[in-house]
């Protein structure tokens, strides 16, 4: 049972709530565009494939990801990257000088860049030791400008999925937003938190089609919240803010319905392997359990490791300055060929 309510109105910035918003030419025409003669966006008329704009609302590409998800497409806002999709939250309700948000470290990092940008006050609440949210503390930290929670689960970089107890306990008492990451949720067991919008309605989940669907390169980050969060988010997005080329991409992608299930299968399959491997490699002291497709090691110099690595040609991420990973690295998991070589590049180095 929720122990706060939830007005969406008192956490909107004022300028945001009377913002007139920009009407592109796509906007205002919303019919059929079959043998029409377009004269309204002065674009270049000749046709490359790119000459007309992108529709703005990217309908086809919604139509796919709600069949996908069995959500309803007004659900759904599409941005230039996960990293758009989070600027645009904090543009929407984060007073610039005045509010806060609370994050909890280890952590994705572009949350303190973003809010650094955006002029809005940082709170921090370190992960525990099994870097799970520190539930009371964070919701004792929280005062009336604390406007949004950022919760990373599967957690970059710890790898790990946040309890579901937790989470819920989070979202029935805290005030503000309530964004859940799952850019990893692709390879966890755990179920999303888009299946459970509806219960509550401060809650914004975002995705991306940068790691399980492979297309990092076409920069699509995805937000799944309630009609009146998407509404505001629309509100103040840009007006074409997925180009042409991505969106035909993704289309094409994620119509081809067996192809990233068979790769996330692979890399889960990898994942166990190289951790199994990882196991025998002297200088790692710990391996953390890992739902994303990337692993988490404590070893004895995260530094002088990192170094080898890279003269033997292998990129890893170093980890140690971040809270509670000190000589702490990152593995990605790679194809087989790769992984093997990293397990092999390791276990020589172990024995030098």
């Amino acid at each position: 049972m929720k122990t706060t309510s939830f007005n969406i109105d008192d956490l909107i910035r004022p300028t945001i709530k009377t913002l007139k918003p920009y009407s592109s030419a796509r906007d205002e025409f919303q019919g059929n565009s079959n043998a029409m003669v377009f004269l309204d966006a002065n674009e270049n008329p000749f046709n490359n494939g790119v000459n007309r704009y992108p529709d703005p609302q990217q309908g086809s590409l919604k139509a796919i990801l709600s069949e996908i998800k069995n959500i309803d497409a007004k659900n759904i806002l599409l941005g230039n990257g996960s990293d758009e999709v989070l600027d645009l939250i904090f543009r929407a309700f984060c007073e610039p000088n005045k509010d806060n948000i609370i994050i909890l470290p280890p952590t994705y990092g572009m949350y303190s860049v973003l809010a650094n940008i955006n002029a809005i006050s940082i709170k921090e609440v370190q992960l525990s030791n099994n870097f799970q949210p520190q539930v009371e503390t964070i919701l004792n930290i929280a005062d009336n400008n604390s406007k949004i929670l950022f919760l990373c689960s599967p957690n970059n970089p710890t790898g790990n999925s946040f309890s579901s107890q937790s989470i819920e306990e989070l979202l029935n008492k805290f005030k503000g937003i309530v964004v859940i990451d799952e850019a990893y949720i692709d390879f966890s067991e755990e179920i999303s938190w888009v299946d459970r919008l509806e219960a509550f309605p401060n809650l914004i989940v975002t995705q991306t089609l940068s790691k399980a669907y492979g297309m990092a390169g076409i920069r699509l980050g995805i937000c799944y919240a309630s009609t009146n969060i998407i509404s505001v988010l629309n509100r103040i997005k840009p007006p074409y803010n997925v180009n042409e080329l991505t969106q035909q991409r993704a289309v094409q992608q994620l119509n081809k319905k067996d192809l990233a299930t068979n790769q996330i299968n692979d890399i889960l399959k990898e994942r166990a392997f190289l951790i199994s491997k990882l196991e025998s490699v002297s200088f790692i002291t710990k391996i953390y359990p890992s739902d994303a497709n990337f692993v988490l090691v404590k070893v004895d110099d995260a530094t002088k490791r990192y170094d080898q690595l890279i003269d033997k040609g292998i990129v890893i991420r170093n980890r140690t300055t971040q809270p509670g990973c000190e000589n702490c690295l990152r593995l990605t998991v790679g194809t087989k060929e790769e992984n093997e070589i990293l397990i092999k590049e390791l276990l020589s180095i172990s024995k030098s």
